[in-house]
């Protein structure tokens, strides 16, 4: 017994410095400067990986964050099971979790602990942030990320309508900062109002506010741990809080002691047993030794677990009669700290009934959270429960904010026609400029009767289940740019898009891609000294490409994604550039989780859910004159230039190929070369010299570089061709 106590006491200390090293993030560098490129309100999901993409691409940031915690609703509110349905995993939040896999692994550890799934993914939060650390440190080794930790933007400055800067409230007094750019990363879209701009909220639009209108539930969760040699005294409290009977019946509905096992059937049964509970929100464990899945054979090993399941708030309690929260949660700060304040009393209470209606000895996990300060909405509860409250999530999970207006409203029924892509080998849904891929189902935690709904976007309650995607969908850029307002960039939550469309987009994969995209649109319009809106979206695709981030849902197999012309083929299929040999008859990956798809399961049996691209098929002149055609449309050229000698039908050279191209983008003639370039290869004198040389400089050519010299005669592969002229369109992109 002696040597397990120590075993658990070397655990915790352990599992004490890493978090120590981690969560005191505001020792982090502060900002030292009173201008940057950009500023980020809020480290959230969204926010963190704004700043990382942006500085990366070389930009100064500012990030403004009211908690002591970056990663928000992935870490700071404890929701580290990844809604991860449809396995998008790439760019940034696919690094995250390869490191935190690398962690596991090096500990013999499965991540596989929720959803009743070993193939499901999570995380202790204290270890998602020490990573998000990580790449923060080095994304500062070729961008300026500062921090403004506990503190928060209480004005937006502006000259006409465009943002120029912000004043922050911090310990320390009240200071004004100016930027180029601000990106709105708040998990309430608080920057919003403050910067004037025309939002949804509920079903209603500002500034005619329904004040009827209802929001989603939120939740304050909490990681709690199984204490083998039985609960600590100070996380034990004696009495329960007021209103306790009330939470009782609310969770004995949830979680019974003889309540069912999970039987791999939606909707689950209900009341579950604690095992079953416990294998929900499974984490993995740094202070168990031992390791376990989500398993049915290992759900009774599970020794650490979030509370996020029966502890929504309102939840069965109602708001006047409604499931749901009204709009004025979030324009209403007394009544938004009121709301969060019995959020986590609810959690409290389910603490409690798992300790003392349970029978079961767990509580608040001693190496997560670990405040010093109570924050002020406890402070009046007795000082039993404080103590709890010190290792509990630093944040709220909020799944609703206000969402900008944009010059387009992304719907749920687009999401569905956009995920329909490819089905059957049909035609294409994909959004041209989209940014990241998502995948889930449109899913809102209350308010989601008819009267919720917007109906000047054609959505009733039914819309959830009609409209519900069939696979995974795109985002496109163009929702994440104001109507009538320069210099801001939503991320997070507050896109302009549907409550319904929210419902899909507000996961934690997703919301780390839309903010890297936000951060990669922000730094490409600081470098070219142009508003968001004014910045061709393939800049910022190609940037997003660059970084490991997919943006196509169609898939070859004859062009993988380790392939080196992947990028380029993504940017095809996304404009219709040229037209693959065969489509897929379903995209690569599909909501299997929570959805039975027949059309999908049998395209998956027949290899059919990847088609075939035809890289090295040899291409005609004609067929350049095709795509370079498509390619002019793409960049809105008014006086389209036909390449002379494309007209008779015959396989085109590498040489003439580079003469069609360089006539056809004469402003690629402005474009500088970078500082050091280089011919990739050897040139020989031809009639075409001068552009291939011109090309070459631009890293147009790039392609033949493995080769060592350029072969002017030598036919071109379709690959090759798509893969030049997008380089060509990326940087004539005006």
């Amino acid at each position: 017994m002696k040597s397990i106590r120590n075993l658990r006491v070397i655990l915790l200390l352990t599992a004490m410095i890493i978090f120590s090293s981690s969560s005191a993030f505001s020792a982090q560098r502060r900002a030292a400067r009173n201008s940057y490129d950009i500023i980020v309100a809020g480290a959230g999901t969204g926010g963190i990986s704004a700043a990382i993409q942006a500085a990366r691409m070389g930009a100064s940031v500012l990030v403004v964050e009211p908690s002591t915690w970056i990663g928000g609703q992935a870490t700071a509110a404890g929701v580290s099971t990844m809604d991860d349905m449809s396995r998008q995993q790439s760019g940034l939040y696919r690094e995250l979790i390869s490191r935190i896999k690398n962690y596991y692994d090096y500990r013999n550890k499965s991540m596989g602990t929720c959803y009743w799934t070993p193939n499901s993914v999570a995380f202790e939060p204290h270890i998602g942030q020490e990573v998000l650390v990580n790449l923060v440190n080095e994304a500062r080794r070729k961008g300026t990320i500062d921090f403004l930790m506990s503190s928060e933007i209480i004005s937006v400055n502006k000259n006409k309508n465009t943002i120029t800067g912000v004043t922050v409230r911090t310990r320390e007094g009240d200071r004004r900062y100016v930027c180029k750019i601000l990106i709105d990363a708040t998990e309430y879209g608080d920057m919003i109002p403050l910067s004037k701009i025309p939002y949804r909220a509920g079903n209603s639009v500002s500034p005619f506010l329904n004040p009827e209108s209802m929001v989603q539930e939120i939740t304050w969760p909490a990681v709690i741990h199984k204490y083998m040699q039985g609960v600590p005294d100070n996380l034990r409290p004696r009495e329960p809080l007021p209103g306790y009977e009330l939470a009782k019946r609310n969770y004995e509905s949830y979680v019974s002691a003889d309540g069912f096992n999970f039987r791999n059937t939606y909707p689950v049964e209900t009341p579950v047993n604690f095992i079953t509970h416990n294998a929900y929100r499974g984490l993995p464990d740094s202070m168990n030794p031992y390791s376990y899945d989500a398993g049915k054979s290992n759900r009774e090993y599970i020794t650490k677990t979030v509370l996020n399941w029966g502890n929504d708030y309102p939840g069965t309690y109602a708001w006047n009669g409604k499931r749901g929260l009204p709009v004025s949660y979030l324009d209403d700060r007394e009544l938004r700290r009121n709301v969060e304040r019995e959020a986590l009393i609810k959690t409290l209470h389910f603490i409690y009934y798992i300790q003392n209606e349970l029978g079961e000895d767990w509580s608040v996990a001693e190496d997560e959270y670990n405040s010093r300060v109570v924050p002020e909405i406890a402070k009046d509860l007795p000082l039993e429960w404080q103590e709890i409250v010190k290792h509990m999530p630093v944040i709220p999970y909020v799944r609703e904010s206000r969402r900008i207006v944009g010059s387009h409203t992304l719907t749920s029924h687009e999401l569905l026609q956009n995920s329909l892509s490819y089905r059957d080998g049909q035609t294409s849904h994909e959004f041209s400029d989209s940014i990241a891929l998502g995948g889930y189902i449109l899913d809102l935690h209350g308010a989601n009767t008819d009267s919720d709904m917007e109906w000047d976007l054609d959505e009733r309650a039914n819309s959830a289940v009609v409209n519900r995607p069939r696979g995974p969908f795109q985002v496109p850029m163009n929702i994440l740019i104001p109507k009538d307002t320069d210099g801001f960039i939503a991320a997070e939550k507050n896109l302009s898009m549907s409550r319904l469309a929210q419902g899909a987009l507000r996961l934690q994969p997703i919301t780390m891609m839309t903010g890297q995209a936000a951060g990669a649109l922000a730094a490409v319009a600081v470098s070219t000294k142009k508003q968001p809106r004014e910045v061709h979206p393939l800049k910022v695709q190609w940037e997003l490409l660059n970084s490991g981030v997919n943006l196509s849902l169609c898939n070859y197999k004859d062009v993988p994604e380790t392939h080196a012309l992947n990028k380029s083929i993504q940017i095809s299929n996304l404009y219709g550039l040229t037209a693959p040999r065969e489509y897929p008859h379903t995209a690569s990956f599909n909501l299997s989780l929570l959805l039975d798809d027949p059309v999908w399961e049998m395209a998956i049996i027949k290899g059919d859910d990847k088609g075939v691209f035809g890289i090295d098929e040899l291409v005609t002149t004609i067929n350049i004159k095709e795509i370079i055609s498509r390619a002019q449309e793409v960049l809105k050229i008014k006086k389209k230039i036909t390449p002379s000698g494309l007209d008779k039908d015959k396989l085109i050279s590498r040489g003439d190929l580079a003469r069609a191209v360089y006539e056809a983008f004469p402003m690629l003639k402005n474009v500088p070369h970078k500082k050091g370039s280089k011919i990739p290869f050897k040139i020989e004198k031809n009639r075409n010299l001068d552009s291939v040389t011109a090309l070459a400089r631009l890293g147009i050519l790039n392609v033949y570089a493995p080769e060592g010299n350029f072969h002017y005669g030598r036919p071109v592969t379709k690959g090759e061709a798509v893969d030049i002229i997008v380089r060509a369109c990326v940087l004539a992109a005006e």
